[in-house]
């Protein structure tokens, strides 16, 4: 990914932390989307935070990968939280069908 990276570390408890940054553009959106479907279903954590801080921009597509982690989640039981969006991303998610229970700490 070249305006987008990635850094995908483990907690303690077993948290699977994601952190997005850069651009989220139809140029990155396989590679997110599967990056994501591995962290749900063939890593398995109880609970998946993807970190949206340095997120600078992101697209439709991208924002619906988002939107169906969170679905995928559901179904795979794995909590997934996106933390530290900036307040026009989270705006977008909200828009995008993401439940507001899951967008926490958002940046302003």
């Amino acid at each position: 990914m070249t305006a987008t990276t990635v850094a995908v570390n483990t907690g303690p408890d077993g948290t699977l932390v994601i952190q997005l940054r850069g651009v989220l553009n139809a140029e990155h959106a396989a590679d997110l989307r599967h990056t994501l479907i591995h962290a749900i279903r063939h890593t398995r954590p109880s609970c998946l935070i993807l970190d949206l801080a340095g997120v600078r921009e992101i697209d439709a597509i991208s924002l619906g990968a988002l939107a169906a982690a969170c679905h995928l989640g559901d179904v795979q039981h794995v909590a997934v939280y996106l933390d530290h969006s900036p307040e026009p991303v989270a705006r977008q998610l909200a828009a995008a069908g993401v439940a507001h229970h899951r967008l926490r700490d958002i940046t302003r």
